[in-house]
């Protein structure tokens, strides 16, 4: 294929997501065309490390040989076939599976397409249970800072202005609590107390609302898309016994957390917590095919059983809910977790990658790294403290810097992001680090 028509193409017909394209019109972008384990290949052959898993999703590497003949095997089969009124081996296979690995409790699975419309799947699902059980309840509650997608439900729920807010007018409204990681270090207490604040915020909603509250939804452990901003220790859990004592259901959204990246299999695990509804996204097909899942208890799928005359079925579906492909890579993925000890081999290598992040502390516009798991993010702000101009594109220009030495990045606004592959070793890990520090040092505002 000639390179050039490629970028011409490009240009001239794909809209990109989250892309200026005035701005990307006018620059050398990477056109990938393959990749390996955690390297990718652009189209003049130049490879890169995969520094953020192709936006958190690829879990044991490109072209991985286990889940490529699963997904050839399937294909050879069926593609596809539709799970409206009938089923498919492999999604049958994966609910099961992912009902023996998910938190106790967790024995029905939904799925869809992508991490927006698992969290979509849960609120609808939410507010119609409380419909079936007599009560009219509307309110949901959410924290500032919260990214769960970009479908007007996810979008209502999310708490990022640069993202949601020319949608306002078009969702429906939210409490918002403080984003807990920007309120614990402005109001500087640590952790168990910033965690009694938050609740007793959380409590105070919850008696004083006059609609009734539905449900309240938080990430797994981290916001994500918010910059790395962890929770502190503890909160999830004191969220899900406030939950369950005022009769609340809890979303705990794990389309970016799950699958390993915080160094267990689900957030949730570290912290004991087995939430009303558990959304999956990202790593669930390993990185391959898109699709995404909704997990939820018997006692809210009961509440949609009756007679067919009664209306009570979940009125809510996609063309390629199921899809036999993406099922079949999704119990390769999980068969990979466990040939390989994927889980296994992770706490030494976040204790790396946490030992290399301290080189970082003392750069000239290092403001702050955050980290959990397998996950991290580092802050760049201006000497005194200050954020720099959004126009500037300085995450960007440290993210082009790192690309030109071999690793690819894609920054959140000035917050530099590592998300490897789990399947990363610590050289993988070192070159990352050591090539980001070179990329800040050079930094020429």
């Amino acid at each position: 294929m000639n390179r050039e028509l490629l970028r011409i193409w490009d240009n001239e017909h794909f809209w990109h997501p989250f892309t200026q394209m005035q701005v990307y019109s006018q620059e050398d972008n990477l056109i990938f065309e393959r990749g390996e384990g955690v390297y990718l290949y652009d189209i003049e052959g130049r490879k890169y490390i995969d520094a953020i898993s192709s936006l958190w999703c690829n879990v044991h590497g490109h072209n991985h040989p286990h889940i490529n003949r699963a997904i050839i095997e399937q294909l050879s089969k069926v593609a596809h076939t539709t799970t409206l009124g009938s089923s498919n081996i492999p999604a049958i296979m994966l609910s099961k599976k992912l009902c023996e690995i998910a938190p106790e409790g967790l024995t029905k699975v939904f799925y869809s397409e992508d991490g927006s419309e698992a969290v979509e799947v849960a609120i609808k699902m939410a507010y119609q249970y409380w419909k079936h059980k007599g009560e009219d309840r509307r309110g949901f509650i959410s924290f500032d800072g919260a990214y769960h997608g970009d479908t007007l439900g996810a979008v209502s729920v999310g708490g990022i202005g640069l993202f949601h807010e020319a949608f306002r007018d078009l969702i429906f409204k939210v409490h918002r609590l403080p984003s807990p990681y920007l309120f614990c270090k402005e109001n500087k207490l640590e952790d168990s107390k910033c965690v009694d604040v938050l609740v007793e915020l959380l409590r105070r909603v919850i008696e004083e609302s006059q609609e009734g509250i539905v449900a309240t939804i938080m990430e797994g452990g981290i916001q994500g898309a918010a910059g790395m901003l962890p929770y502190p220790k503890g909160l999830l859990k004191k969220v899900s016994d406030l939950c369950k004592e005022k009769n609340v259901l809890l979303i705990v959204d794990e389309v970016a957390t799950g699958f390993g990246r915080t160094g267990s299999m689900f957030y949730c695990e570290q912290e004991s917590v087995s939430p009303d509804f558990l959304c999956l996204g990202k790593g669930l097909s390993g990185g391959y095919l898109p699709l995404a899942a909704t997990l939820t208890k018997d006692e809210v799928f009961e509440a949609f059983l009756g007679e067919f005359g009664q209306k009570r079925q979940f009125y809510h579906g996609h063309t390629y809910t199921g899809n036999n492909l993406g099922c079949a890579a999704a119990l390769a993925s999980l068969e990979v977790f466990e040939k390989e000890n994927t889980l296994s081999y992770l706490p030494e290598k976040i204790e790396f990658l946490k030992e290399l992040l301290k080189e970082l502390s003392g750069l000239k516009y290092v403001w702050d790294i955050r980290r959990l798991g397998f996950m991290a993010g580092i802050e760049l702000r201006q000497e005194g403290g200050e954020a720099f101009d959004y126009g500037m594109r300085v995450g960007f220009k440290v993210a082009r810097a790192c690309r030109d030495m071999g690793v690819f990045l894609r920054p959140l606004g000035d917050t530099m992001v590592i998300m490897l592959p789990l399947c990363a070793d610590k050289e993988h890990i070192h070159e990352t680090v050591h090539t980001l520090k070179l990329a800040i040092e050079n930094l020429s505002i």
